[in-house]
């Protein structure tokens, strides 16, 4: 049977939005492995909007939902609309619109909210026993959400994951449990059906962090 993944996306763009390399290689994955996609956004405001060649905010403001459809060619429907019994599993790519955009870790860490549609999205498909992937720094989601569960952001203490050690810390603090992956693997929690990986947490070639997204979609599939 062809497997039905809902892919949830959080804008256009890497500093304020879902990672368009991240996106596109579990579109990509999906598309190989024989999957039905429909794509999500939540319909709100942006935290900021980045100017990405300045690396700077500006003072435009821009929605979620249609900035997202950037990267769905169009294709994509108002979060408010994904129902799990249509789905067999979840995907949210990372970038840093999943820490500005679908929760507030970018600015208060451990202690952010998440988007209510997000976590009801989460609890929906976790309800229902149905897998759900992340990857770079969305893993935070699940960990929020999920107290107890298994993530990776990448390895600790290495120069290749500046970002891991701190973030690997405050989900641990979270009461969840940070597994070091290098970037070409995924990580597997099979209580939670959580599968993760650290995509751009890593300072790696972009065919290796395709690679790792690859391992995550097939982990994925495999148990949908």
């Amino acid at each position: 049977m062809v497997k039905r993944v809902a892919v949830v996306l959080a804008g256009c763009g890497v500093y304020d939005g879902s990672e368009i390399h991240e996106a596109s290689a579990v579109l990509v994955h999906l598309s190989r492995g024989g999957a039905s996609v429909n794509m999500f956004a939540p319909n709100v405001d942006q935290m900021h909007v980045i100017n990405h060649l300045a690396g700077q905010p500006s003072e435009e403001k821009r929605n979620v939902l249609v900035e997202s459809a950037r990267l769905a060619r169009g294709n994509i429907q108002d979060l408010s609309k994904l129902s799990v019994k249509d789905h067999d599993a979840v995907i949210f790519p990372g970038g840093f619109g999943a820490a500005k955009n679908l929760c507030t870790w970018a600015v208060q860490g451990k202690d952010c909210s998440v988007n209510d549609e997000v976590k009801a999205a989460l609890q929906a498909f976790h309800g229902e026993g149905k897998p759900i992937g992340l990857c770079c720094i969305s893993p935070v989601l699940a960990a929020k959400v999920f107290p107890g569960c298994e993530v990776t952001v990448g390895l600790e203490n290495d120069d290749k994951y500046p970002d891991t050690a701190g973030t690997a810390a405050a989900i641990n603090q979270l009461g969840c449990k940070h597994v070091s992956k290098s970037v070409s693997e995924s990580h597997v929690d099979e209580k939670n059906k959580l599968v993760t990986t650290c995509a751009f947490m890593c300072n790696a070639p972009i065919h290796e962090i395709f690679d790792g997204i690859g391992a995550m979609v097939k982990d994925v599939l495999k148990l949908a």
